[in-house]
């Protein structure tokens, strides 16, 4: 990687997983947990949908993509305040936006989102990144934020698809890892009840789960509402979620040993999942 785009001494986190398993509300309540601890975060959308950080900020913001058509993609031109916002507790917030569908590379907008944080100087001012990248499209373009993190992490539920999901994304990290710092920091189980089939897949390929968070009604009304977990009250269940959250950052921001997970082969796997 050219270490002009490298991220400085901020801790760089990637957030994957299987599409619509909860990366993005994985990622804004982590970054409110990481701003609570007291560190200056940057939460940065990977998705041409750009609704990572929409309850951060309480409405879609102008992506980086769309902001740098303005001004024909004289970067040089853009001020802070056209790309990057302010949200909840301070995390401040960038979509990167992309291509329309079938066009372009994901990759390439990722890149430009780094190079802008480099000409302002923003990542001099932040402590933790995070990168909220596109379902489960590892390869190509949204692989990008893998050349950029110190840790990877991965959102999966208790089920097939999910953990198939999960096992290929280890795959495309542990190749990415042979040319960048990156490395596997571990596995949230979201929107599950139990954590059976994760735990023996990860006891499996030498994974480690970091937090459990389950299938709540108050997380589906926090997206409703667009509003962070830690902005859902003091109910017993929201607050047990806003300390596991709380647990997740520390867990992080202390550090740790990288995984090194051994992914399976894809017949491999399909037989290793599932009940006899």
């Amino acid at each position: 990687m050219d270490q002009l785009m490298a991220c400085e001494s901020a801790k760089v986190f990637a957030v994957y997983g299987k599409g619509g398993i909860g990366k993005s509300t994985t990622s804004s309540n982590l970054s409110v947990a990481f701003s609570r601890m007291g560190k200056r975060v940057l939460q940065i959308g990977c998705d041409p949908k750009h609704d990572s950080t929409f309850t951060l900020t309480k409405k879609l913001m102008p992506t980086v993509i769309d902001v740098l058509e303005t001004v024909n993609f004289h970067s040089e031109e853009l001020r802070v305040e056209d790309f990057c916002f302010e949200g909840y507790n301070g995390v401040m917030c960038i979509e990167a936006g992309g291509p329309p569908a079938g066009t372009g590379c994901g990759g390439y907008v990722v890149g430009q989102t780094v190079k802008l944080l480099k000409e302002h100087h923003l990542l001099e001012d932040t402590d933790v990144v995070i990168f909220d990248v596109l379902g489960d499209v590892v390869c190509g373009g949204f692989a990008a934020p893998l050349q950029h993190a110190e840790r990877a992490v991965i959102v999966t539920a208790n089920d097939f698809d999910s953990i198939f999901a999960m096992n290929r994304i280890v795959a495309a990290i542990k190749a990415k890892s042979k040319n960048y710092e990156v490395r596997v920091g571990g596995v949230i189980a979201n929107r599950s009840a139990g954590t059976d089939e994760i735990d023996r897949f990860n006891a499996a390929t030498g994974l480690k789960r970091l937090a459990h968070f389950p299938d709540l009604d108050a997380i589906r009304r926090s997206r409703l509402k667009k509003a962070t977990l830690f902005e859902m009250g003091d109910a017993p269940e929201v607050l047990a979620v806003q300390r596991e959250y709380m647990n997740l950052a520390e867990q992080l921001w202390a550090g740790g040993p990288a995984l090194d997970a051994r992914p399976m082969k894809d017949r491999e796997i399909f037989d290793f999942l599932g009940y006899e």
